[in-house]
Protein backbone atom coordinates (compact mmCIF):
# COMPACT_ATOMS: atom_id res chain seq x y z
CA UNK A 1 0.00 0.00 0.00
CA UNK A 2 1.24 3.15 -0.61
CA UNK A 3 0.98 6.42 0.85
CA UNK A 4 0.72 10.13 0.00
CA UNK A 5 1.03 13.46 1.96
CA UNK A 6 0.44 16.81 1.07
CA UNK A 7 1.13 19.74 2.30
CA UNK A 8 0.06 23.55 -0.04
CA UNK A 9 0.76 22.25 -3.88
CA UNK A 10 3.80 19.93 -2.80
CA UNK A 11 3.44 16.07 -2.25
CA UNK A 12 5.49 13.58 -1.11
CA UNK A 13 4.44 9.72 -2.19
CA UNK A 14 5.76 6.16 -1.82
CA UNK A 15 4.92 5.21 -4.79
CA UNK A 16 7.66 3.83 -7.17
CA UNK A 17 5.57 4.57 -10.13
CA UNK A 18 5.66 8.07 -9.20
CA UNK A 19 9.23 8.09 -9.40
CA UNK A 20 11.43 10.06 -12.27
CA UNK A 21 14.46 8.05 -12.92
CA UNK A 22 15.77 10.91 -15.05
CA UNK A 23 15.66 13.52 -12.56
CA UNK A 24 16.63 11.18 -9.49
CA UNK A 25 19.40 10.32 -11.96
CA UNK A 26 20.43 13.88 -13.07
CA UNK A 27 20.44 15.12 -9.58
CA UNK A 28 22.37 11.64 -7.96
CA UNK A 29 25.17 12.02 -10.52
CA UNK A 30 25.70 15.13 -11.13
CA UNK A 31 25.10 17.66 -8.21
CA UNK A 32 25.63 15.51 -5.15
CA UNK A 33 28.91 14.62 -3.11
CA UNK A 34 28.01 11.18 -2.45
CA UNK A 35 27.17 9.01 -5.74
CA UNK A 36 29.10 11.72 -8.88
CA UNK A 37 28.78 9.31 -11.55
CA UNK A 38 26.73 7.08 -10.43
CA UNK A 39 25.23 5.43 -13.47
CA UNK A 40 21.69 5.49 -14.22
CA UNK A 41 21.19 1.03 -14.01
CA UNK A 42 22.89 1.59 -10.88
CA UNK A 43 20.06 4.16 -9.76
CA UNK A 44 17.27 2.01 -11.34
CA UNK A 45 18.02 -0.82 -9.10
CA UNK A 46 19.01 1.02 -6.03
CA UNK A 47 15.40 2.00 -6.27
CA UNK A 48 13.50 -0.89 -7.58
CA UNK A 49 14.95 -2.90 -4.11
CA UNK A 50 14.17 0.15 -1.57
CA UNK A 51 11.15 2.03 -0.08
CA UNK A 52 11.50 5.23 -2.09
CA UNK A 53 9.80 8.66 -1.37
CA UNK A 54 9.18 11.11 -3.87
CA UNK A 55 8.84 14.85 -3.23
CA UNK A 56 6.74 16.73 -5.73
CA UNK A 57 5.64 20.12 -7.15
CA UNK A 58 2.46 19.12 -9.25
CA UNK A 59 3.94 16.33 -11.32
CA UNK A 60 7.42 17.69 -11.15
CA UNK A 61 9.92 15.78 -8.74
CA UNK A 62 11.91 17.72 -6.69
CA UNK A 63 13.10 15.65 -4.00
CA UNK A 64 13.83 11.70 -3.27
CA UNK A 65 14.87 9.78 -0.28
CA UNK A 66 15.11 6.10 -0.51
CA UNK A 67 15.27 3.68 2.87
CA UNK A 68 17.10 -0.05 2.32
CA UNK A 69 15.18 -2.16 5.02
CA UNK A 70 14.19 -5.51 5.95
CA UNK A 71 11.05 -3.92 7.51
CA UNK A 72 11.32 -5.73 10.60
CA UNK A 73 14.98 -4.27 12.24
CA UNK A 74 17.03 -2.51 10.35
CA UNK A 75 17.20 0.13 8.04
CA UNK A 76 20.04 2.67 6.08
CA UNK A 77 18.53 5.91 5.03
CA UNK A 78 20.21 7.90 2.08
CA UNK A 79 20.28 9.42 -1.83
CA UNK A 80 17.83 12.15 0.59
CA UNK A 81 17.67 15.28 -1.26
CA UNK A 82 15.74 18.28 -2.06
CA UNK A 83 16.31 20.84 -5.14
CA UNK A 84 18.22 23.08 -4.68
CA UNK A 85 15.40 26.30 -5.43
CA UNK A 86 12.88 24.72 -3.37
CA UNK A 87 15.25 24.09 -0.02
CA UNK A 88 14.29 26.14 3.12
CA UNK A 89 10.71 25.89 2.94
CA UNK A 90 11.00 22.96 5.34
CA UNK A 91 10.66 20.57 2.51
CA UNK A 92 13.63 18.00 3.81
CA UNK A 93 11.68 18.20 7.88
CA UNK A 94 8.25 17.41 6.37
CA UNK A 95 10.01 14.24 4.18
CA UNK A 96 11.45 13.13 7.26
CA UNK A 97 8.44 12.91 9.36
CA UNK A 98 6.37 11.34 6.73
CA UNK A 99 9.34 8.98 5.99
CA UNK A 100 9.43 7.95 10.06
CA UNK A 101 5.82 8.00 9.97
CA UNK A 102 5.65 5.18 7.42
CA UNK A 103 4.04 1.62 8.72
CA UNK A 104 6.49 -0.37 7.19
CA UNK A 105 9.38 1.25 9.30
CA UNK A 106 7.81 1.39 12.87
CA UNK A 107 9.32 -1.08 15.41
CA UNK A 108 12.69 -0.63 13.53
CA UNK A 109 15.73 -1.29 16.27
CA UNK A 110 17.84 1.27 14.08
CA UNK A 111 17.91 3.59 10.96
CA UNK A 112 21.44 4.17 9.60
CA UNK A 113 22.19 7.30 7.36
CA UNK A 114 25.86 8.86 6.43
CA UNK A 115 25.69 12.30 6.17
CA UNK A 116 28.71 15.52 5.12
CA UNK A 117 26.32 18.39 5.88
CA UNK A 118 22.68 18.00 7.12
CA UNK A 119 23.46 16.70 11.12
CA UNK A 120 20.57 19.34 12.30
CA UNK A 121 18.06 18.28 10.00
CA UNK A 122 18.64 14.83 11.40
CA UNK A 123 19.31 15.56 15.24
CA UNK A 124 15.60 16.79 14.94
CA UNK A 125 14.68 13.48 14.52
CA UNK A 126 16.83 11.96 16.90
CA UNK A 127 19.63 10.09 14.94
CA UNK A 128 22.87 10.99 16.85
CA UNK A 129 26.94 9.57 16.49
CA UNK A 130 27.15 6.08 17.14
CA UNK A 131 26.49 4.73 20.37
CA UNK A 132 29.71 2.68 20.35
CA UNK A 133 31.54 4.29 16.95
CA UNK A 134 34.06 1.18 17.38
CA UNK A 135 31.82 -1.50 16.81
CA UNK A 136 30.82 0.06 13.42
CA UNK A 137 32.55 -1.36 10.56
CA UNK A 138 32.68 -0.12 6.84
CA UNK A 139 33.91 -1.59 3.46
CA UNK A 140 34.12 2.01 1.46
CA UNK A 141 34.98 2.05 -2.15
CA UNK A 142 34.84 6.61 -2.82
CA UNK A 143 36.15 5.99 -6.42
CA UNK A 144 33.83 3.62 -7.54
CA UNK A 145 31.47 5.42 -10.28
CA UNK A 146 34.32 6.88 -11.62
CA UNK A 147 35.46 5.97 -14.69
CA UNK A 148 39.34 5.64 -15.74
Amino acid sequence: MYHEYRRDNFIISNDPARLDLEAIHAYLSQESYWAAGIPKDVVARSIKNSLCFGVYEGNQQIGFARLVTDSATFAYLADVYILSPYRGRGLAKWLMQCILAHPDLQGLRRINLVTLDAHGLYRQFGFTAPHQPETYMELRRPNIYKKS
